[in-house]
């Protein structure tokens, strides 16, 4: 973490972030009904959606809709959820027939944990195919030389690691 300096601005997370959609009619269910975001406002004139994400004071998430240009942008954004809520999530999306991946695209039942961080991560795309990311970061020591790997090859490691307790 940072050291508190006066002339460096503390950031605590993003607020808002904005992505390039296709088709709002698809997109727009997408976000509210799988991954469950309040729709704040929609201007179906100028072909744009807003979405709380955890409430107006946490953060917003734009969807701007760009019509049928022959160039595509692939964006990423990653979502900050509780341990609890990264835990519920594959089976969550699943259900909602949506690929939960790990980093490398490999199809995942658990969350992978990226060991230089370290935090539990999944991945899956939206319907215009931006990369979408849950993570939540972890009290542990990080380990870069752990890479991407599943949270159960995670907590192995760490048994291992963890030193003998004593003989009462």
């Amino acid at each position: 973490m940072p050291a508190n300096n006066a002339t460096v601005p503390q950031i605590q997370g993003i607020y808002e972030t904005h992505l390039s959609v296709a088709d709002l009619r698809i997109s727009i269910p997408f976000y509210r009904d799988i991954l469950g975001l309040e729709l704040a406002a929609e201007f179906p004139e100028r072909r744009i959606a807003f979405f709380w994400v955890n409430g107006k004071e946490n953060a917003m998430l734009g969807l701007w809709e760009t019509g049928t240009a022959p160039i595509r942008m692939r964006l990423h954004i990653a979502f900050r959820l509780s341990q609890d809520e990264m835990f519920r999530a594959p089976a969550l999306l699943k259900s909602k027939g949506i690929d939960v991946r790990g980093f490398h695209g490999e199809p995942v039942s658990e969350p992978i944990v990226i060991g230089w961080v370290p935090a539990l991560s999944l991945y899956f795309d939206d319907p215009d195919k931006h990369s979408i990311e849950l993570l939540s970061v972890l009290d542990d020591e990080p380990d870069p030389a752990f890479g991407m790997r599943s949270y159960t090859e995670w907590k192995t490691r760490l048994s291992k690691h963890s030193p003998p307790r004593p003989t009462p």
